[in-house]
């Protein structure tokens, strides 16, 4: 195993260690793929990166998505081993936890939660959807949830699934709410801002591997009013209980139904990244789903689907939402 060191300040950190040996799979989209032009990103402090995106261009993003391209957008599965992770304990602060909002409008009759059960199908959720998006020349999809947000408009999603990392922040970003077997009932959101953690968009550090996006409007009503918007949660002690949701579309999964998986979560078995893992066979389409504390989507999100070793069977890892990944948020969300 090679070891990289890293200067330690507010965005770096130290023991960063190249996952090899251990492809990431299911859940994690490791790209291998030149860098796209792109605007340069703007940020508020040294540990955030995003990118506005223009009306025009997310006008044309709603334009692209047809429905073929979403059946052939191209799956998280494809996966590529080398990208590191950081074994360095994250910085964290005060737990904390923002209630969740309910849906105003009247867009459709879909469940503002899951069922009883916590691993397998699932009924369509209003606040969890697939997301779509380009980068480097192709279509991919990933999922993604409505979490409550000053601009009411705020989607979190893994940081793989907006930005290459490091790279380009990616284009056509769309966010489908409830989407199942190619009907979307709420219509789809395109984004007007991406939001991710320096520490993923500048080295591709699996540990921060979360991101945020602003969507626009939708017939003139916000997000949160559309589909409702999921409390979030940071700083939260290690080994809960979770409750994960997402599309997976690899193989034995098809990405046209809400899909579950349920348990406590555990450190890395190989302690290269602080993410942790829970019992899952999703496959590659689930990144970025949340991670719910306890039963149920009803309750407060703490982290996203995000990788999988080859080497450790059913297993879904998530990153820790400590203080920098609340940072993003807080950026994305105001």
């Amino acid at each position: 195993m090679q070891v990289r060191s890293v200067k330690s300040n507010s965005s770096k950190v130290k023991g960063r260690r190249r996952l090899a040996g251990a492809a990431l799979l299911a859940g994690a989209m490791m790209l291998s793929v030149a860098p796209m032009a792109s605007a340069a990103p703007t940020s508020t402090n040294d540990d955030i990166k995003s990118i506005k995106i223009s009306s025009q261009k997310s006008d044309s993003a709603l334009e692209y998505w047809t429905a073929d391209r979403m059946k052939a957008a191209k799956s998280a599965d494809a996966l590529v081993a080398g990208k590191s992770g950081s074994a360095a304990k994250v910085d964290t602060s005060k737990a904390s936890k923002v209630p969740g909002q309910s849906a105003n409008a009247k867009a459709g009759k879909i469940s503002t939660k899951a069922g009883g059960k916590t691993r397998g199908q699932e009924a369509p959720v209003s606040h969890i959807g697939k997301v779509f998006f380009t980068l480097g020349g192709q279509d991919y999809v990933c999922s993604g949830n409505s979490v409550v947000s000053t601009n009411e408009s705020t989607v979190s999603t893994a940081g793989h699934c907006l930005n290459e990392g490091p790279g380009a922040f990616a284009t056509r970003w769309v966010f489908v709410p409830a989407y199942e077997n190619g009907n979307a009932p709420y219509g789809s959101f395109a984004a007007t801002e991406l939001v991710t953690t320096a520490q993923w968009s500048d080295d591709g550090d699996i540990t921060y591997d979360t991101g945020f996006a602003v969507v626009s409007n939708s017939n003139g009503t916000t997000l949160t009013d559309t589909v409702g918007a999921s409390g979030v949660a940071f700083n939260q002690p290690r080994g809960e209980y979770y409750t994960a949701y997402g599309y997976p579309a690899a193989s034995p999964f098809n990405g046209e139904t809400l899909q579950s998986c349920a348990g406590s979560a555990t450190d890395d078995p190989f302690g290269q990244t602080q993410s942790q893992g829970i019992p899952c066979n999703m496959t590659g389409g689930s990144s970025g789903g949340p991670w719910f504390l306890g039963s149920g989507s009803s309750s407060y999100q703490n982290s996203v689907n995000s990788f999988g070793y080859n080497t450790v069977r059913n297993t879904m890892f998530g990153p820790y939402w400590g203080s920098v990944i609340q940072q993003a948020y807080q950026n994305a969300q105001s």
